[in-house]
Order: C-alpha cells, then sequence, then structure tokens
C-alpha cells in the first residue's frame, strides 16, 4: 500500500468476565506476547493499548465487559497474515474459552489516509455501518474485502 492509505480495523467481543477473573488467565497472560507479535508483523502501523500495553481497560459500550481492539496495518493480506498465521491463530481458534457469542456487527476494516489513527467513536461508527447496511466499501470484513480508494491528492 503506497501512501494513499492504510487498513483499520476494530473487534469488540464480550469476554466471559472481569479480565482479573480465573476464567480469563490464559487470555490475560498471553496478550503481552500476542500484542507484541502484531507490533512486529510486517505491515502493522498501530494499535490501541492504555498505559499497561494492552486496550482492555479501555471501556468504549456501557458494558464493561465488552472490550475493543483496534489497530492499523498497510494493507489487508499482512492483517490476515497475523490473524491466521501465527500464534494469534491459535488463540482466536478458541474465542470461545474467553467470549461469548456477541449479537451484532463484532468486526470492521476500513481504509484511513496513510498517518490517521482512529478513534474509538470512529471504529464504533464503523460497527454501526455494517449493522445498518451491511458490507461496503466504508466498512467491511475479511469475507467481503473492498480495495482501497483510488489515490487522491485532495483532503
Amino acid at each position: 500500500m503506497d501512501a494513499a492509505g492504510q487498513l483499520a480495523q476494530v473487534n469488540i467481543g464480550r469476554i466471559r468476565a472481569p479480565m482479573n477473573d480465573p476464567v480469563m488467565a490464559e487470555f490475560a497472560a498471553a496478550l503481552i506476547d500476542v500484542n507484541g507479535l502484531a507490533e512486529q508483523s510486517p505491515g502493522f502501523v498501530w494499535r490501541l493499548k492504555d498505559g499497561s500495553g494492552d486496550a482492555t481497560s479501555i471501556q468504549a459500550f456501557p458494558d464493561p465487559l465488552i472490550v475493543v481492539n483496534m489497530s492499523v496495518w498497510q494493507d489487508v493480506l499482512s492483517l490476515q497474515n497475523y490473524v491466521y498465521r501465527t500464534m494469534h491463530g491459535r488463540f482466536f481458534a478458541r474465542w470461545q474459552s474467553w467470549f461469548e457469542k456477541y449479537d451484532g456487527a463484532h468486526v470492521a476494516l476500513w481504509w484511513i489516509p496513510a498517518g490517521h489513527i482512529p478513534a474509538v467513536a470512529e471504529a464504533k461508527e464503523r460497527l454501526a455501518i455494517i449493522t445498518a447496511r451491511g458490507l461496503s466499501a466504508d466498512a467491511f470484513t475479511f469475507r467481503e474485502a473492498f480495495p482501497p480508494p483510488p489515490h487522491s491528492d485532495s483532503p
């Protein structure tokens, strides 16, 4: 991907218990390694994190058990490789151990200008787009990825 844009992603989920509960212990213990792997992965640009280095304490929704994960990547393939072809994939395959089934859009991808850091509110808007209109160039998933918009010199 050139300077025309980068890929933003958000995924949310409702955890089975607070992060300090024994039910979440294995998940919590793996966060440092999984997040570190993301930051070292080809195509990685940025990820949402708090002072502790993860985003599990960032409350983006009224329900305190809904956690948010956001990141920016150079392209869809870079994110797919990280999600499915690294240690992250082993944990992703076991999501039901730590997360409840979530009704509604829980993943959204969208193109952003290079260098833009998306806000949590922006990510919530993209999830709402999928809920209201389905997948589109404005908000999509791996299942139906849309190409980046054509490069433009205008804002």
